[in-house]
């Protein structure tokens, strides 16, 4: 069994997440997110999504990075038939 970085929980179906050269230890998704995921840099919640990326700072969507000032991004390319 193998215990939790976040809460301690002492787990047999544990899992590790490796971001940057450093492993961490979960017991689920929810430790994860809450220890790893980055934060939108507008709302606070966490980005659990692609998002969006703005000169080094990251945004739940499109609407939160234009609140903060950025313009130009958007959530999703024009869909095109081709």
């Amino acid at each position: 069994m193998a215990r939790c970085d976040l809460c301690g929980n002492d787990y047999d179906k544990a899992f590790t997440v490796t971001r940057d050269g450093e492993t961490r230890t979960f017991d689920s998704f929810e430790c994860a997110i809450s220890m790893m995921a980055p934060s939108c840099s507008h709302c606070r919640c966490k980005i659990i999504g692609h998002g969006v990326e703005a000169s080094g700072r990251f945004y739940c969507c499109a609407h939160c990075a234009k609140v903060a000032g950025v313009n130009g991004l958007r959530d999703r390319a024009d869909a095109r038939v081709t």
